[in-house]
């Protein structure tokens, strides 16, 4: 087991000194450690406790085709979430809706179960969404996969790491959903292989996250051409003023729905393993030969940190992949995979390659390295506790 021991270091954005790359300078290196919060919130019981929800409505309650409600059925849906509680009924009937939710909380059932009833309802119809990263937009496309077995719907993915000869082909044979990244949409649509202006109905997805990412320019240039009138979808998890922005120029006198509770994490046990100048190498290798860490997330700082630990690992006999940066679609699709799958018990992470992951079951997640800001240490930590289960994050502090 690991240490579960508090000391709480008061400069949250504090962070350690490291060499400049061939310089006599130092460079600051921003890190957010979360140790006063988490003691607070071990002291403060209450600020985990989560009220049971009870859903307004039933999927079978919702206007919706039979066929889709017994692929939602075979699904594993039984009773919908909040936001697919507030959401479905409000996208049905037509409304712009701005969701603030976190990932894991049903959010991508509660738009794209509307949506598809939309298409089947009119096959004219076309849906754009719009993710920040290409994981997750592969991640929506199978769970539409899901939803439209016997519907007659078809689907394309447009991301890049990917041939865009595929893509264009695809997009010829004129789908009614297409899933995307920013870049190469774009990229398509200068090519005159798409034009945004044909889709009546499109969803902007972790626009908070698209932001952090730098896709501010393309998605206003996505949003410039868009038709209108349209409905149009927007979800974030949290709403700052550049957030606000952009769903002001998005969406038309919106629905808005938070399910945010406690940033989603009352399910998720939270504590920091003190370093004390030993190696986190081997720290870490210590506690994944507990039988608990059935299913690790490790974060870390840097590309070339992430795939040192995770061939360190992998001579320690611990079966591990990485995704990060450097490695191809393929290669990071594979590896997730292979995660989802449990034939990797370890899968460590940069923080860019990370966004929008959505896996289920991973027992622990482990902050290797430092997060630079609250934000992300949110992000990280959220990856566990999800769809109801518990879930513990520890982080590496000095």
């Amino acid at each position: 087991m690991y240490q579960n021991n508090y000391r709480p270091r008061y400069s949250a954005r504090g962070g350690p000194w490291r060499g400049g790359r061939n310089t006599g300078r130092a460079r600051r290196v921003r890190t957010f450690d979360p140790s006063f919060i988490i003691k607070n919130l071990n002291e403060d019981v209450s600020a985990v406790v989560e009220e049971k929800f009870t859903p307004k409505n039933s999927f079978a309650d919702f206007e919706i085709s039979s066929q889709l409600k017994d692929n939602v059925g075979r699904r594993g849906y039984t009773d919908p979430t909040p936001i697919q509680d507030q959401a479905i009924p409000e996208i049905l009937a037509g409304h712009d809706v701005v969701g603030i939710a976190n990932t894991g909380t049903g959010k991508t059932g509660a738009f794209l179960i509307p949506l598809i009833d939309k298409v089947v309802k009119n096959k004219a119809q076309k849906v754009l969404i719009v993710t920040p990263t290409r994981e997750l937009a592969v991640q929506i496309e199978k769970e539409l996969y899901s939803f439209t077995k016997d519907l007659g719907i078809f689907s394309t993915i447009c991301i890049g790491g990917m041939p865009i000869r595929k893509q264009i082909y695809h997009l010829n044979r004129r789908p009614h959903f297409v899933i995307g990244t920013p870049g190469r949409l774009l990229d398509l649509c200068e090519q005159r292989c798409i034009n945004f202006a044909d889709y009546q109905t499109v969803v902007l997805d972790e626009v908070d996250r698209m932001l952090d990412m730098g896709f501010l320019p393309d998605m206003e240039r996505i949003i410039s051409k868009l038709p209108s009138p349209r409905q149009s979808l927007f979800f974030s998890a949290t709403i700052t003023d550049k957030v606000r922005a952009v769903m002001n120029k998005f969406t038309a006198q919106p629905v808005t729905i938070s399910v945010k509770i406690t940033d989603t994490l009352a399910k998720v046990k939270q504590d920091v393993v003190r370093v004390n100048g030993k190696g986190k190498t081997g720290m870490l290798i210590e506690l994944l030969y507990s039988e608990e860490f059935e299913k690790v997330l490790v974060f870390g700082r840097t590309k070339r940190g992430v795939e040192t630990l995770s061939r360190e690992l992998t001579r320690n006999g611990f079966q591990a992949a990485s995704i990060h940066g450097n490695k191809s679609q393929n290669q990071r699709q594979h590896a997730l995979e292979q995660f989802k799958l449990g034939r990797v018990k370890v899968l460590l992470a940069t923080d860019v390659a990370s966004r929008g992951l959505d896996i289920d079951d991973i027992s622990h997640v482990i902050n290797y390295d430092l997060p630079e800001t609250y934000e992300d240490y949110i992000h990280r930590i959220g990856r566990t506790g999800r769809a109801n289960k518990k879930g513990t994050a520890i982080t590496f502090v000095a």
